[in-house]
């Protein structure tokens, strides 16, 4: 009787042990907004970016990334946001609002030109930050060398207008809040392979440039 109490007490330890490891530590999600652009542009890119990074960092970031509203207070339940389209992005001034206090409270966001987007997020991240601009980042910024090196900046997934990868960044206070990855089609390379055919090379260091953000948006945190 003994040993049986004993047996299952382990079991139980065991399985409890197991359960907790193995709820999610993170939660991200990819950002709804107005103005007609496709906000909910690459399906796949978040889940296979999360697979990798759960694979090859053990990140334990919850496998399905949720949906958050430009305007919505749910937004601070996330260290990072993705947001991507190909093209036009309108922010109310409640949004604008709210997306500053986001990133003014730790929230990392991540926007990723699928081409098409430039003018218009241009012109509505300065509702958000009117007294800076977007800023090119040198290569030896951090979010670079994180626990991949990429010592030429972004990987180049699709050609566009042949003009090269360029990482920019919103700088509050000596902290970047915002990365915003342009001429690049970084999420494109996140997506399954089937999609868009990109060489297998290609999306791996897109995943590995995109494992980076993550590293660097869940420090910043």
């Amino acid at each position: 009787m003994l040993k049986l109490f004993s047996l299952l007490l382990i079991t139980f330890l065991l399985f409890t042990t197991t359960t907790f490891a193995q709820k999610p530590t993170y939660r991200i999600a990819k950002l709804k907004y107005s103005g007609g652009g496709d906000w909910y542009a690459n399906k796949t890119s978040l889940p296979n970016l999360i697979e990798f990074c759960n694979k090859n960092l053990r990140m334990n970031i919850h496998p399905e990334p949720d949906i958050v509203e430009a305007g919505s207070s749910d937004i601070f339940s996330y260290p990072f946001v993705h947001m991507t389209g190909h093209g036009n992005v309108v922010f109310t001034e409640q949004e604008a609002q709210n997306l500053r206090n986001y990133m003014l409270s730790g929230g990392f966001l991540h926007i990723d030109d699928n081409y098409g987007m430039d003018k218009y997020i241009r012109r509505e991240i300065k509702k958000i930050f009117p007294e800076t601009d977007f800023v090119e980042l040198p290569f030896s910024h951090p979010i670079y060398h994180q626990k991949y090196d990429f010592p030429n900046g972004l990987p180049k997934v699709h050609e566009h207008d042949g003009k090269p990868a360029q990482g920019f960044g919103i700088i509050y206070e000596g902290r970047l809040v915002c990365f915003y990855s342009y001429e690049c089609d970084l999420g494109n390379g996140w997506e399954d392979q089937s999609i868009h055919n990109d060489p297998e090379e290609v999306r791996q260091q897109a995943l590995k440039m995109g494992a980076n953000l993550l590293t660097f948006a869940f420090t910043a945190f």
